[in-house]
């Protein structure tokens, strides 16, 4: 079940305001029952073999922590630090065997010319997302960030949350610790969730979808056939539909947490008007980063150990993060080709980026950035060089392929345009400065009333639907 669906929109959302509303909010374990059974419910309608992989990972993390609480769980620091191993090999055995092991048997075989069984294994959804926080949560008591959760249920609630459990953001456990027992679902917020998950609705619906059905499109057919300006179309366009597709779902998962008192954190920031790939990733899935850099990073020696220290603890978390999002080594290409690009504006290129003119910085980001996106697509290294070539070297491709492209160019002229000027904060500046008007809120809310009845009629009509965090 995915959140731009007629089941989820339609059936399941109704039913679980009605079941938790309905509830007086004195009540507050029966509501947070509703959350928990609603949830464990949304994943075991799409996966439901693997809820039981999601329920080891809620009970182990959840005897985990309590054996790490530096309160009442064990008290010898060796023993701590054996339960900390131990839980962190669960969880990677987790995300390990379900994601990795076929990747792990090919490359054995590869490299030694063994003939080990390569196993496929179905994936489960969200996998990344629900291993992850797990691992915060176990990490942050370990850290004393937050006392280990007595109430089992209480872990399960978090982690299996539904609005942020197969699409994210990583929320992790401190920041919802205290709401989880005690949160005010008050009138404000609600609307202002609905608002928020509509408008991440439509730009999952009405923006990213289009987008991504030129890009596949174009990518569908033969690399060596492809001219220039169908490549740079076609990188373009998922460049927006990467976009919108992953902040659409982010403002669906934070606004869905406003409806039933959460505050979820922020995880997109206007990432295409970075001036830096440094900057660009302070504001793209920033969720993601900040886990890596909390949990890898930093515990590595982060930038205190010296230059080659720190060079090298970037390579590993870029290599890592790569990995994170698929098993497969252009991922990891994709990872440590950003992480050469960030060393390198740790070295000189960001204090060259900051003597020149901002669109200079805004140019080299964009074009880092869509070049990344090639090779975090193409399904191998052969496709994305073909592409990457017939970028940066002009081709005609097979017959009419310029005029192809223009023909989709004009096709989706609007859409295109469109998710250009929503990629800048443009939005958020007529917000900031008319949003205490009257006639700005009624204009908000009826545009807000017709993007849904315009997602509701695509939902209906289109076939389009891609859901691509499958691999993640």
């Amino acid at each position: 079940m995915v959140f731009s669906s007629t089941v989820f929109l339609f059936l399941f959302l109704p039913a679980v305001l009605a079941a938790y509303f309905v509830i007086p909010k004195k009540f507050r374990a029966a509501r947070n029952m509703v959350l928990l059974i609603s949830s464990l419910f949304f994943y075991f309608y799409g996966e439901p073999k693997a809820i039981v992989v999601m329920l080891g990972s809620i009970t182990g993390n959840w005897l985990f922590a309590l054996f790490l609480d530096s309160e009442k769980g064990l008290q010898g620091k060796s023993a701590r630090r054996f339960i900390a191993a131990l839980a962190t090999a669960f969880n990677l055995a987790i995300i390990g065997y379900f994601k990795y092991a076929g990747f792990i048997a090919e490359n054995l075989n590869f490299i030694f010319g063994g003939r080990l069984a390569v196993p496929n294994i179905a994936m489960p959804i969200g996998i990344s997302f629900f291993t992850f926080q797990g691992m915060s949560y176990v990490f942050d008591v370990v850290r004393g960030d937050v006392p280990a959760q007595r109430n089992i249920l209480y872990v399960a609630t978090y982690i299996s949350l539904f609005p942020q459990l197969v699409a994210g953001p990583i929320v992790r456990y401190q920041t919802i610790a205290e709401a989880l027992g005690n949160r005010d679902e008050n009138l404000a917020e609600i609307t202002a969730g609905i608002r928020r998950f509509i408008f991440g609705l439509a730009k999952k619906l009405l923006l990213a979808n289009p987008a991504g059905a030129l890009a596949s499109e174009i990518f569908a057919l033969p690399a060596g056939s492809l001219s220039s300006a169908e490549v740079w179309l076609a990188a373009a366009a998922y460049s927006l539909q990467i976009l919108f597709d992953f902040s659409g779902y982010s403002d669906m998962a934070i606004g869905l947490g406003h409806v039933f008192g959460f505050t979820f954190e922020e995880n997109f920031n206007y990432p295409y008007t970075a001036r830096s790939v440094t900057d660009y990733w302070r504001r793209w899935h920033i969720s993601l980063s900040t886990w890596f850099r909390d949990y890898v990073y930093i515990p590595l020696g982060g930038n205190r150990r010296g230059l080659p220290r720190q060079i090298f603890n970037i390579l590993i978390v870029w290599m890592l993060t790569g990995l994170w999002h698929g098993a497969a080594w252009n991922f990891v290409l994709w990872g440590l080709y950003f992480a050469v690009l960030l060393i390198l504006e740790k070295l000189f290129l960001g204090k060259v980026l900051q003597r020149l003119p901002r669109a200079v910085g805004h140019a080299y980001t964009l074009l880092a950035v869509v070049i990344g996106w090639v090779f975090f697509t193409a399904p191998d290294f052969g496709t994305a060089f073909a592409w990457l070539g017939a970028m940066f070297v002009p081709t005609a491709g097979t017959a009419g392929g310029a005029q192809h492209a223009l023909a989709l160019l004009y096709e989706n002229r609007f859409e295109l345009v469109l998710g250009v000027l929503l990629s800048m904060p443009i939005a958020k500046a007529i917000s900031a400065k008319f949003e205490g008007k009257l006639v700005y809120r009624v204009a908000r809310d009826a545009l807000c009333c017709l993007l849904f009845v315009l997602c509701t009629a695509r939902v209906v009509s289109s076939t389009f639907n891609p859901f691509i965090y499958f691999r993640f």
